[in-house]
């Protein structure tokens, strides 16, 4: 019966969920065709940064104010049109490539212009959360925010691979155009999605005062601020290596297998899918943010480490699945902290506030990994030195050792700084 009643009380945000799912997986999908089709094209680990880079950079320049007109503004209608302009960039790819004029310049564009659009559309997903999930739910709700996300990681890599063998780019962009028009018919006519009573007084206000509200909120909460500062170094080096140049370092290190990459992103999906349901199915934690912190440490240990010094496709997808089984705790109780933390006619600025400044590091990673992966730690690992035979002991010496090498160190640094973030006392103001 309680199960029944969970369900019932969040139907509306069940739907929105479903149909978001489907069309993030056709999304995904053209992510992985792309990143194959670019690697083809250049060769280079940078091509690919570049990709992520652009993916990341406008939603962090943008979404300072964007917060802000989330909380004016109705969150279904942005969301509405963010999908929409999404769907247009994927329109112009396809038409690029059927045409045979489709550059890797174009994608970078394509992607700028859907991150400027998710700019808008986070803040909108937050508070639209928020405002069809009760409090009780807020972990649940995480939790299958992951367990899309997880199921989504696992059936793309089989899904490109095999639309991408029998059908090409091509058949790929137009599944994923498909999956948009499913999830945007969905939103338009299925989904209820209230407002919050606090719109109208703040139209009333300053829009400038309004874009400072969610600095001063963060500023007055200690224990917040310190976590979204200690997120913002773990994204830095997490994108440094991370999912940005795992794709280049299972590439290089296995002659361009795609069937390895897809079976390594599929462990992927699967160890989150398994932790999203475990996160799902427990009680809440009475120490969320110690479990996050150790949640983090251990997936730096686990990925990032045994990526650097396994060198064969069963260790990557083993470090695959167990690094990233911790992840859904991570996720689910970081955003039940900030949502129990923000009272709801705040969310808007205030998360859009702290992707400001948590997410402000990414594309630094993205850029400095493929940089540094190509001119720095490769031909690093190809000049015999001291160093250099220490660490191919480790890492070996053969192409993609010098990106194994980076692994190394952001697993370390990741997995010790975790750790110690265990012992600020500003953690305690936010179990209180």
């Amino acid at each position: 019966m309680e199960k029944i009643l969970w369900i019932h009380s969040m139907q509306d945000f069940l739907i929105l969920w479903g149909s978001q799912m489907i069309s993030s997986l056709g999304s995904s999908m053209t992510s992985f065709a792309l990143i194959i089709w670019v690697y083809q094209q250049k060769g280079t680990a940078i091509s690919i940064s570049l990709l992520s880079f652009f993916t990341y950079l406008p939603s962090i320049l943008f979404c300072f104010i964007a917060g802000t007109l989330a909380d004016r503004w109705n969150k279904k209608r942005i969301m509405l049109t963010s999908d929409l302009v999404a769907a247009m960039g994927t329109v112009l790819v396809l038409t690029l490539y059927s045409t045979g004029k489709l550059h890797t310049w174009h994608l970078y564009f394509v992607n700028f212009l859907i991150s400027f659009m998710n700019a808008f559309q986070s803040p909108a997903v937050y508070v639209a959360t928020s405002l069809l999930v009760p409090k009780e739910h807020d972990v649940r709700a995480g939790g299958l925010h992951a367990f899309s996300n997880s199921l989504v990681s696992i059936l793309t890599p089989a899904l490109a691979t095999s639309v991408l063998a029998f059908g090409g780019l091509k058949t790929v962009l137009i599944v994923d155009i498909s999956t948009f028009a499913v999830a945007f018919l969905t939103l338009l006519f299925f989904v209820k999605l209230p407002e919050a009573a606090h719109q109208i007084e703040l139209v009333k206000q300053s829009f400038f005062q309004n874009c400072l509200d969610g600095v001063r909120f963060l500023r007055k909460r200690r224990g917040l601020l310190h976590l979204i500062a200690f997120f913002s170094f773990i994204n830095l080096i997490a994108y440094m290596t991370g999912f940005n140049l795992m794709p280049a370092l299972i590439l290089a290190r296995t002659g361009s297998n795609q069937v390895a990459l897809g079976l390594i992103s599929t462990a992927l999906g699967i160890g989150t899918l398994v932790g999203s349901i475990l996160v799902t199915v427990f009680k809440p934690p009475k120490n969320r943010v110690q479990v996050v912190l150790i949640s983090c440490a251990v997936s730096f240990a686990i990925c990032n480490l045994t990526w650097a010094i396994g060198c064969t496709v069963p260790i990557w997808i083993f470090a695959a699945f167990a690094g990233n089984l911790p992840l859904p705790f991570l996720n689910a109780n970081l955003m039940a902290i900030m949502r129990a933390s923000v009272p709801i006619e705040m969310q808007g600025r205030v998360f859009s506030t702290r992707d400001t400044l948590q997410y402000s590091t990414i594309p630094l990673g993205l850029f400095l990994g493929g940089f540094l992966a190509d001119h720095v730690f490769e031909p690093f690992m190809q000049i015999p030195s001291p160093v250099q035979k220490f660490l191919s002991l480790l890492v070996g010496s053969e192409k993609g050792s010098g990106m194994a090498v980076m692994f190394l160190i952001t697993g370390i640094v990741g997995s010790l700084s975790s750790l110690l973030c265990l012992k600020d006392p500003a953690y305690k103001d936010l179990e209180k």
